[in-house]
């Protein structure tokens, strides 16, 4: 039978504060703490209480401002939130619970995990927020803006339009009724705190659940906008015990629309929780469709691999499973699943070739994924010195030999002595998380981008680097606000005329955003390419061409430019290039290339 009671603490002001709470479920089981989102109550929570309380010792509250729960200070802070779910443990008499919160109260719920770890054995984040988009952001602190200003019916249509669509399904409607009659029924200036506080805490957590050591479930819907998968999968991939679950056709309100599966999955996660405090956990399956995407995150470029028998028939698949063996013999390898229908034909094949592609041949990567029954048809090609296929046009292509063929569990690897290679300045075809990249990133990309801009470049030629040196001696890289043309001088382009050269631009090298003087201005873009020059500096316009081991760090404008010129030197010395992505402070360097070889994601 449920108990509902309401509960004093002290704020932290000092002042009385309460909390209204039910529970229901089985005595001296594990409890289990539910926190709702912004603008409802604990009603919200009423098949999961149903469910949960089955088999656990449940305990629903109201938020700060929300039900029968008192006000949230002015100043309201996600301290202040978790502070109030304490206080239910401590009135109850609770060493610990698992927390699970829902849009608004899922950042509760993370926080009362980071700030009071003792006090919490799991965390299950539902439909959270973290780190929104720039236009994500304005709307939902335009949202905060009209509550603060007592537009709370117009507010609160919009709200149920958003979670539950417009109009609203046949079969959603009592969920949305109920979420109406809440919302409508929410203390207003309750509900304006506690929004304001929700707009503005979405990255409160991004530098902090590194060091969320308990398990830790981010479960949120395919179709929300705002709580969307990625935010999920981002800090599941922060969090050491993480993991992220994506409910397909569901939206924001997938505990009132999708009961059973949510139901399902909290209990799931509670017992492992369970397990886990019991010292019996038991070892997780190996997930290989997850195993598959995280394999996804590494950058590749995109290869077709072909082969020509004695009869003259040819084969062909694309494949970015590709690495360099050996320098001496030249040695290539790729990898091929056994289920392929290439496979018999390429582990008996005396000869492959593998060529490249380049970022203009995404049509061809897709003939050779594809099982059409005659993929040369499709696409120019000519025979490579050892007597297999090579792809027109491509970045680059080798043409091998059989030197090996390594069994290795679900997939061979195919080694070839490289007999004949090409290479070509095009820029080459990328591919990450099922998706292809663009190393060059053209001029119509930048033309594109709405941010203020900085376009540069790190131009060599015979081991000098391209610098520039104003009036008080500081040297500095060829800089543009956009990429062309020519005839503008705020161009590169149109800079690197005004310095007498021409620069052959070849892979992005760096991308990375640099803060605004002012809180209120957009970040500056800054885009560097590397390549050649031609031409013969003007030294009357401060062009100079500096040794790369004659470079003064000291002279270069800020630590971004030094870190960016220090790494092209070390990469040039090590001839193995990166794309820097991130910010002026911290980011991540993406390999163009690894020596060692990756798991095949071949599409055979």
């Amino acid at each position: 039978m449920a108990e509902v009671r309401t509960l004093a603490y002290a704020g932290r002001d000092g002042r009385p504060s309460q909390v209204h709470v039910r529970r229901e479920g089985v005595a001296g089981a594990l409890p289990v703490v539910l926190i709702h989102g912004v603008g409802l109550s604990l009603d919200a929570w009423g098949p999961q209480i149903k469910a949960l309380a089955a088999r656990h010792d449940v305990i629903a509250l109201d938020m700060p401002g929300h039900g029968g729960s008192s006000l949230p200070p002015e100043d309201a802070r996600l301290s202040d939130y978790a502070a109030h779910v304490v206080a239910v443990l401590d009135a109850l008499g609770l060493p610990a619970a698992v927390v699970i919160g829902h849009s608004m109260g899922a950042l509760v719920a993370l926080e009362t995990a980071l700030a009071h770890p003792s006090r919490v054995l799991g965390v299950a984040a539902l439909n959270a927020v973290f780190c929104r988009s720039a236009e994500q952001s304005a709307a939902v602190l335009a949202r905060a803006q009209s509550l603060s200003d007592g537009d709370t019916s117009a507010s609160h249509e919009a709200a149920v339009a958003r979670w539950f669509g417009t109009p609203v399904p046949v079969e959603l409607e009592a969920s949305a009724h109920l979420v109406s009659a809440l919302l409508a029924g929410c203390d207003p200036v309750g509900y304006a705190r506690t929004y304001g506080l929700f707009a503005a805490s979405d990255a409160a957590h991004r530098e902090r659940l590194a060091g969320l050591a308990l398990p830790a479930l981010f479960m949120t819907a395919e179709g929300d906008p705002n709580s969307t998968p990625d935010m999920s999968r981002a800090m599941a991939r922060l969090a050491p015990q993480g993991r992220a679950e994506v409910l397909p056709g569901a939206r924001h309100m997938m505990n009132l629309t999708h009961p059973d599966t949510v139901n399902a999955r909290l209990l799931a996660f509670i017992d492992e929780v369970e397990r886990a405090r019991a010292g019996t956990a038991a070892p997780p399956a190996f997930d290989v469709k997850a195993f598959r995407q995280a394999l996804g995150s590494f950058l590749t470029g995109v290869t077709v691999v072909t082969t020509r028998n004695a009869a003259g028939e040819m084969r062909g698949f694309t494949a970015n499973s590709f690495s360099s063996v050996s320098l001496d013999p030249p040695l290539i390898l790729v990898c091929i699943a056994r289920t392929a229908s290439s496979y018999p034909v390429f582990s008996a094949a005396d000869n492959f070739a593998v060529s490249i592609l380049a970022a203009a041949q995404k049509d061809v990567s897709a003939l050779f994924a594809s099982k059409s029954p005659d993929k040369f048809a499709g696409a120019d090609w000519h025979l490579g010195p050892a007597g297999s296929p090579v792809i027109s046009g491509a970045a680059a292509w080798f043409d091998c030999s059989r030197h090996e063929v390594v069994e290795a569990g679900d997939h061979v690897i195919l080694i070839g002595r490289v007999e004949g290679f090409g290479s070509d300045d095009a820029a080459p075809l990328g591919y990450c998380r099922g998706a292809y990249v663009d190393f060059a990133l053209g001029p119509q990309a930048l033309a594109k981008r709405g941010e203020p801009a900085r376009v540069g470049a790190i131009l060599e030629t015979d081991g000098a680097l391209l610098l520039v040196e104003d009036a008080q001696g500081r040297l500095t890289l060829p800089t543009g606000t956009c990429l062309e043309p020519t005839s503008n001088p705020k161009s590169l382009r149109g800079a690197l005329a005004t310095l007498g050269v021409e620069g052959h631009l070849s892979f992005l090298f760096a991308v990375f955003e640099t803060p605004a003087a002012t809180a209120d201005a957009p970040p500056t873009v800054s885009i560097y390419y590397r390549g050649a020059l031609a031409g013969t500096p003007a030294t009357e316009a401060g062009a100079l061409l500096v040794p790369l081991t004659a470079i003064d760090f000291a002279r270069l404008p800020d630590e971004a430019t030094r870190a960016m010129v220090a790494r092209y030197v070390r990469e040039r010395r090590e001839d193995a290039f990166g794309i820097y992505v991130g910010d002026a402070e911290r980011g991540q360097i993406h390999p163009l290339a690894r020596p060692l070889p990756t798991p095949s994601l071949d599409h055979a």
